[in-house]
């Protein structure tokens, strides 16, 4: 079972791109658990066909502790297993917490496991919320639940600033929690040399572009009708770009500690594609 990360920028696109992905590799046949880690609670609703499902938080608060799984984990698209860990009340405690809580409740539940060899998960992907800034987010790098991590990025200087701070995170908790990083996944902006930025910049951290996801109004289309693109028009080119992300996910062999960089060296790189004025 690989157990994978997405970080990002907040409002990047990591929600999006994680539920077309595995949309796209449980195509393939694999089986997938997908455990939202965001408080807003949105990061399993393509999968869902829309519907908000309660979070392992408010149904926590709500029913106690002495829970089934079901409570929790609602299958979606491609019988992708579907996880909200939700945050807390406005204006009150942690949102990170939430995932710490999130984690302990599907390990307690055993929802990793599986009575056959048939019904073993191949993946789990988290998908985090924003920067690397707090413990609670940064759990699942921290303490090793995650082994790969891909970050969503863009051509935009803000988007490459939170890329270069997460792969700090990942540095910081590569030996004690055994985490690397894939890829670098752009999610297309239409930026002047997007495509030859993220490529440099992939390749300063010691990473890789694993795959350029090009902006597509299918995404907006299937999004208005509660669907990933791979179900709301799967024979559209952008469900192929989302097919050939998966495989290169799938397939990937490069797993790297990064190397981050300093904040001047990030900011030539940006002036050399023409992002910051010399």
């Amino acid at each position: 079972m690989r157990q994978v990360a997405i970080y990002g920028k907040g409002g990047i696109g990591k929600s999006t791109t994680t539920q077309n992905l595995t949309a796209g590799l449980a195509e393939m046949g694999k089986k997938i658990m997908v455990v939202g880690c965001d408080p807003k609670a949105d990061s399993t609703r393509l999968l869902l066909g829309g519907l908000a499902q309660k979070t392992v938080l408010d149904t926590l608060r709500d029913e106690g502790e002495d829970i089934e799984l079901d409570a929790i984990l609602k299958p979606g698209y491609g019988d992708i297993r579907c996880v909200e860990s939700g945050g807390p009340e406005p204006g009150v405690g942690c949102a990170g917490r939430g995932i710490i809580t999130s984690i302990n409740m599907l390990e307690n539940l055993g929802a990793y496991e599986a009575d056959t060899k048939e019904e073993e998960l191949d993946y789990v992907f988290y998908d985090v919320l924003g920067d690397v800034v707090c413990g609670g987010f940064a759990m699942p790098i921290r303490e090793g639940k995650a082994q790969e991590i891909y970050i969503v990025a863009s051509g935009e200087m803000m988007a490459l600033y939170a890329a270069n701070n997460i792969a700090k995170g990942i540095q910081k908790y590569a030996n004690t929690g055994g985490v690397r990083l894939g890829g670098i996944i752009c999610n297309s902006r239409k930026v002047d040399n997007e495509r030859e930025l993220l490529e440099a910049f992939a390749k300063e951290l010691g990473s890789q572009l694993i795959h350029f996801v090009p902006r597509d109004n299918q995404v907006q289309k299937a999004e208005i009708h509660k669907q990933t693109v791979i179900e709301f028009s799967p024979e559209e080119a952008q469900a192929d770009e989302y097919r050939t992300l998966a495989k290169a996910i799938d397939n990937n062999k490069l797993f790297v500690i990064p190397k981050p960089m300093a904040q001047d060296r990030l900011e030539e790189i940006l002036m050399e594609f023409g992002l910051m004025d010399i």
